[in-house]
């Protein structure tokens, strides 16, 4: 049930330790020596194991409407950073960065942890406080491989004033539970974003991806992006070939996540969150409009909590970011197979407990109801029998062996070497 966001490690630093496995994506080792009656605090915040929903669903100045199966929205807008660059490079109008960068130059916030690339392997991940403009931009744009953002938010706890902190859905359900439980995190934490997100591929994935588009070694990768520079952006590989010449190649969106959704873990599949229910502010796409390879691009922006609400105000009326009100329909045409997807969610996690399986406990989450009223009958006996075949396919009754990547040299020269030399 592991989404590999790395609280655990945060919250038992001393008992875990997150590694890449290849496979299966950030997972967390426990230390042969570890205290195991310290991990109770782990366990409580573990978003792998389920979700809870705390906000009061009769609240008036909640849009009524999207709350049974979206969750706590005050405002929706549709919008995009002012900022050329920053909406450049981001994936769909740079919205999130934009808000960052309000809070660091206009609240006094430390800054923002979120994700970028390894400089010196940019096909994993690393977890970095940006400070200013510059390093945000170095870091946006999506990352479709498996991060741990969660496992740095001491850099949070431990900062000289309150932070930002971006994140998938469960990642910021993590970072929520873990500040409810850490009152030091809880008064650093200025502002907790999340991405709209259909699951986590793994890194083999981003290894084959590679391959197709003609990469011999990997390591040889100087430079890896998913998204951005338009929207929704271009998928591009730079290396060196083995007589050092550069070589690039490029994908479509639909072409990059069409290879890398087959590669996704399977929490993900009997995910109920899958636009950031539980953070005060949430970005996606707004796939509602038709793409256009010369868009910009723009992003819808969900305030989810009231310090949401008056972070997103604040952006707007301080010229970070161009936004206006949608309607409530923008929302469920943005995602139109999420709904199906709740109710599948719901006949997954049955069958896997019915058959001793793992499964996630949600509360708050509507899912029967998706079921009964957005499944085909083909489909609602799909949800069973499909579940049913992962569970031995899969051998999700069983526990699995986690297996540290270890770097490989590249063309002669070693990670190590590429560091000192960048």
């Amino acid at each position: 049930m592991c989404t590999g966001c790395g609280v655990c490690a945060y919250l038992a630093p001393d008992a875990i330790q997150m590694v890449d496995d290849i496979k299966l994506g950030r997972r967390p080792i426990v230390q042969p020596e570890a205290d195991l009656d310290g991990l109770s605090d782990a366990s409580t915040a573990c978003p792998g194991k389920g979700l809870t929903h705390t906000f009061n669903s009769e609240d008036p100045e909640l849009i009524e409407e999207l709350v049974p199966a979206w969750g706590p929205i005050y405002e929706m807008v549709e919008g995009y950073a002012v900022d050329a660059d920053i909406r450049f490079h981001g994936s769909s109008g740079g919205a999130a960065s934009a808000l960052a960068l309000y809070c660091i130059e206009r609240l006094g916030m430390h800054g923002a942890l979120h994700v970028k690339r390894r400089d010196d392997v940019p096909f994993l991940n690393r977890t970095a406080m940006s400070q200013n403009k510059e390093e945000l931009i170095s870091g946006a744009g999506s990352r479709y491989a498996p991060a741990s953002p969660c496992d740095a938010l001491d850099q949070i706890e431990q900062a000289p004033a309150p932070c930002v902190f971006i994140g998938k859905p469960c990642d910021a359900a993590a970072t929520r539970d873990a500040a409810n439980l850490r009152p030091k995190l809880k008064e650093k934490l200025g502002l907790n974003i999340a991405f709209f997100c259909a699951g986590v591929p793994s890194t083999q994935g981003t290894l084959d991806m590679l391959h197709e588009m003609g990469v011999a070694d990997p390591m040889s990768v100087n430079e890896l992006r998913y998204r951005g520079r338009g929207w929704p952006g271009l998928a591009r590989a730079v290396w060196s070939d083995a007589s050092g010449k550069e070589q690039s190649a490029e994908l479509t969106y639909e072409e990059s996540w069409g290879k890398l959704q087959r590669y996704r873990q399977w929490r993900c599949y009997v995910c109920a969150d899958h636009t950031g229910e539980l953070a005060d502010i949430a970005v996606g796409d707004p796939w509602y409009r038709p793409q256009d390879s010369n868009d910009p691009g723009k992003s819808l922006i969900l305030a989810r909590t009231a310090r949401g609400r008056e972070v997103l105000a604040g952006a707007i009326d301080a010229g970070y970011l161009v936004a206006e009100s949608v309607e409530p329909w923008t929302l469920p045409a943005s995602q139109e197979n999420l709904l199906a997807t709740r109710g599948m969610i719901w006949a997954r996690i049955l069958v896997c407990k019915l058959l001793g399986a793992a499964a996630p406990r949600f509360v708050g989450f509507r899912m029967f109801h998706f079921w009964l009223s957005k499944l085909t009958f083909r489909q609602k006996s799909q949800s069973f029998y499909g579940t049913v075949k992962r569970v031995f396919s899969k051998k999700l009754r069983k526990p699995i062996r986690v297996e540290p990547y270890e770097e490989p040299a590249s063309s002669g020269r070693s990670v190590s070497d590429r560091m000192n030399s960048s």
